[in-house]
């Protein structure tokens, strides 16, 4: 996971890159592997919940998101990732 967050007049603009390969079922048929995608996304400062998505096998390998929030320099934004199989990955960054 490749993370940048900058702050700018009270926004900060965060962007994530996810190392995920993505196998929709009709891919994984085809290689004859388990199905495995991202499937949820959330990023927390504190205790708040600043950005949640659900995500389905259509999005892309290695998928990219982008999202602001009213915050500034010095928030820990933690970014936590859940994928089909049940894998779960975490990971953080300060705002600069």
């Amino acid at each position: 996971m490749k993370l940048k967050a900058k702050a700018s007049n009270g926004i900060v603009e965060v962007k994530c890159m996810f190392k995920h390969d993505m196998l929709s079922y009709s891919e994984a048929e085809r290689k004859k592997v388990p199905a495995n995608f991202l499937t949820y996304i959330i990023a927390t400062v504190g205790s708040e919940t600043v950005f949640e998505m659900s995500v389905s096998q259509f999005v892309s390998k290695d998928p990219f998101i982008k999202f602001t929030y009213k915050g500034g320099i010095g928030d820990e934004i933690v970014i936590k990732t859940v994928d089909l199989l049940g894998q779960k990955e975490e990971d953080k960054i300060a705002v600069k």
